[in-house]
């Protein structure tokens, strides 16, 4: 399996994105936290995905290879990142794709379904922002939201994300840690996270019943930032949601636990699982 590396201009946005495989498109979006980007969060999961769809995964806005715009002339918040996702989609020709969002990324999956539906056919929710459960960031959350750019903060980022247990490797710490040594990338996130803190990934509640794609809701048991009221109240408000909840497993289901994972976006994409 080949994963290539390119870039797309989507409305003045040098986007770049990863793509494998063949068949209906599968756009994967990762999250918000320091160092994420588009490898560091779905590599793994390429193998699953590529024997069935055109899988492709972009850097949001202002992370990985993506462009950083200044933050005196760009607002990093979760509008924003709506618009540069469909703005994406757009510059690459996909109409009624399926879905995957991480975090931060399921809000902006939520967001494209609300403000250009046409775009999506069906969305994953894994471990997503959208609803202001808790109602503050969480201690979990801290660690990522006052990162402080050095190799032991990264580390207790990935602590924060994961189940209790979890050891990063160093391999992870480090090119996490590198990603965000150009100072656009700082510049970026430290936006990102100043409006994180403000809510503004939050959505109306009344809006999220309009949303009528079928919609897999995935949470991790132990995940400590996106807590399972969250998850549960996600099924209650979509109309035509499913939830999945995976044992031993924190903010991270496609680094943590990534065969079941897989495994129940394959089913719920009705393609058969390994």
């Amino acid at each position: 399996m080949e994963i290539t590396s390119n870039f797309v201009d989507a409305n003045g946005v040098r986007t770049h994105y990863l793509e494998a495989g063949e068949g209906p498109p599968l756009v994967l979006v990762h999250g918000g936290g320091a160092g994420a980007d588009s490898w560091g969060n779905w590599k793994d999961c390429f193998a699953h995905f590529a024997p069935h769809f055109r899988v492709i995964a972009p850097d949001m806005i202002g992370f990985g290879k993506t462009d950083k715009p200044s933050p005196e002339s760009y607002v990093y918040d979760q509008p924003g990142r709506n618009r540069h996702m469909a703005d994406f989609l757009d510059a690459m020709g996909l109409t009624g794709v399926a879905i995957v969002g991480n975090s931060m990324g399921g809000a902006t999956a939520i967001g494209v379904a609300l403000d250009r539906p046409e775009l999506l056919s069906a969305l994953v929710l894994m471990g997503s922002a959208g609803l202001p459960i808790p109602p503050k960031p969480s201690p979990n959350l801290a660690a990522t939201l006052h990162y402080d750019f050095t190799r032991e903060g990264m580390r207790r980022v990935i602590v924060g994300l994961t189940a209790p247990g979890y050891e990063p490797q160093g391999e992870m710490v480090e090119y996490r840690y590198q990603l965000l040594e150009d100072e656009a990338a700082k510049a970026a996130l430290e936006a990102v996270n100043a409006e994180t803190r403000k809510g503004t990934l939050n959505y109306d509640e009344e809006r999220l019943t309009t949303i009528t794609q079928p919609v897999l809701v995935v949470n991790g048991k132990q995940d400590g930032v996106s807590i399972l009221p969250r998850a549960y109240r996600f099924l209650e408000l979509l109309p035509n949601s499913w939830g999945y909840i995976v044992p031993h497993c924190g903010h991270w289901a496609m680094i943590e636990q990534t065969e079941d994972f897989c495994g129940a976006v394959l089913r719920f994409l009705g393609k058969p699982a390994a």
